[in-house]
């Protein structure tokens, strides 16, 4: 069991039996009285944003996710089918789990899925990422110093905000977190 005192964000408890991630935590002192946490908690399951607010001192049931490296194979139409790659299990992942953070995942690609038991609750990917652009409009010689930007898409569907100079074939950085161009990659 822990305390408020170890809250941190991205921290994951059980509270009434659903599994929350802390996405943000701010200590408040009463005039009178003790100090409060107040929380923003998302539902790993859900999805649903919570707020909540614990006395100081407070204890919480801590959860520990065991992380195992599973291979993306592919997207059946309502689950995206992961093997383990030192049992060869296969894994389908509800469209919740991943979703999201398919748009930055190629077919085959290793990335860490996170177990509660025998129940896949989570994926952990990377935060930056190595895409090739599929469509962009052309480049032109000499764009680089505007800063303008343009729409590309990206070899998983993803689209993006790309600089001018950017042309299809490139190899680019993408920031997974805020879904931002970061640089180009020269191979």
């Amino acid at each position: 069991m822990a305390s408020t005192a170890d809250i941190r964000n991205g921290l994951i408890i059980n509270l009434n039996g659903d599994l929350l991630r802390i996405i943000e935590f701010q200590h408040v002192k009463m005039a009178r009285g003790g100090a409060r946490i107040r929380t923003k908690f998302k539902n790993i399951r859900t999805g649903q944003v919570v707020d909540n607010t614990f006395r100081s001192g407070e204890k919480l049931d801590v959860v520990r996710l065991e992380a195992v490296e599973m291979q993306y194979l592919y997207h059946d139409g309502n689950h995206y089918i992961f093997m383990n790659t030192e049992t060869y299990d296969q894994v389908p992942l509800d469209d919740e789990i991943f979703k999201e953070a398919s748009q930055y995942v190629k077919e085959n690609e290793v990335i860490k899925v996170l177990f509660f038991g025998s129940e896949a609750v989570d994926i952990d990917i990377p935060s930056h990422v190595n895409l090739v652009i599929a469509d962009a409009e052309p480049g032109m010689k000499g764009d680089t110093v505007t800063g303008a930007s343009k729409a590309a898409v990206m070899e998983t569907g993803l689209t993006i905000q790309v600089p001018l100079f950017l042309n299809v074939g490139d190899k680019v950085r993408i920031d997974t977190r805020s879904g931002a161009y970061v640089e180009r990659i020269k191979e």
